[in-house]
């Protein structure tokens, strides 16, 4: 077996192999394996929401024990999941383009708050037995929070709208009274209508629902440049989340069962799941104002 394949399946570097191998030979053979303290006091904690979220990488499990109370690195996390065996291996080329956030955005002023701007789109996913089906949902921009997922064997004008209707629930239901209320500027008393960002698909493009978007003073609609998804970029990213941390793991026979786990997503998602894009926050958290998306905020629980 040549050095190479030996070093490949050992999963160790081959200059460190070697290093080690001349050491030996000149009689220095190396010392360890050294104490790790640190690691052995967190390893039950990582192991645990490591296994309890197989899709997700070291710095969210890392996120989650610093919930717990634990001080200790990202890189103590990464080591201790890679010798137990429990992280997953990205096998994947660099993006060439300029990352999102360098992108010519679809709206000219970046929010600072909720509620400010929702990116709004259509997915599929097909069942095992139950064939193909529609998911369309908001989120928002800012706060990454996921509001309700409408389900449908179509992708038409009137799901875009229910879609947004869901939305508008949610954001109702969180804020506590209707919607044009928490828009509206205490001391000008100016309405700030919330932005929807979608791509040009026939849906958007329809007369009933620019009509529904027209009707709602508080809703104002921004369609995307023709072939430019950055734009819309955190709504495809959310939806691509959605599949490969949870629905592409499990396998879903029907329609009822599909709602099921992608509601129970969206839960674990605003409420548990720390966000890389918000330190380390839960959506939740950001959304409804506990939470600072710029500080992290391990010591809420």
């Amino acid at each position: 077996m040549s050095t190479t394949r030996f070093c490949r399946l050992i999963d160790m570097p081959e200059r460190i192999w070697r290093r080690r191998q001349a050491r030996g030979r000149a009689g220095m053979p190396v010392k360890g394996p050294w104490p790790m303290p640190v690691a052995e006091a967190v390893e039950a904690v990582v192991v645990k929401h490591a296994e309890a979220h197989p899709a997700w990488g070291h710095r969210k499990v890392w996120a989650m024990a610093r919930f717990d109370g634990h001080r200790l690195s990202p890189a103590t996390v990464l080591r201790i999941m890679r010798r137990r065996g429990l992280l997953l291996e990205a096998a994947y080329q660099r993006e060439r383009r300029q990352p999102a956030a360098a992108r010519k955005p679809a709206f000219v002023t970046p929010p600072s708050g909720a509620n400010q701007v929702w990116q709004l789109d259509f997915s599929e996913f097909e069942t095992t037995t139950g064939g193909t089906w529609r998911l369309a949902g908001c989120r928002d921009y800012w706060s990454k929070y996921e509001f309700g997922w409408h389900l449908s064997p179509t992708a038409n004008q009137h799901d875009a709208i229910a879609a947004i209707e869901l939305a508008i629930a949610e954001a109702e239901r969180l804020a506590g009274g209707p919607l044009a209320d928490a828009l509206t500027d205490t001391t000008t008393g100016k309405l700030r209508p919330i932005t929807i960002v979608t791509d040009n698909g026939g849906p958007f493009r329809s007369f009933r629902f620019e009509a529904f978007i027209a009707a709602r003073p508080e809703l104002h609609h921004v369609r995307t440049r023709v072939r430019t998804p950055g734009q819309n970029g955190t709504r495809e990213r959310g939806i691509g989340t959605l599949k490969y941390e949870w629905l592409y793991r499990k396998d879903i026979d029907h329609a009822i069962a599909l709602a099921d786990h992608a509601e129970a997503y969206r839960i674990d998602y605003n409420t548990v799941r720390p966000h890389e894009a918000i330190a380390f926050n839960r959506p939740y958290q950001v959304h409804t104002g506990a939470a600072d998306p710029a500080i992290p905020n391990f010591d809420r629980a």
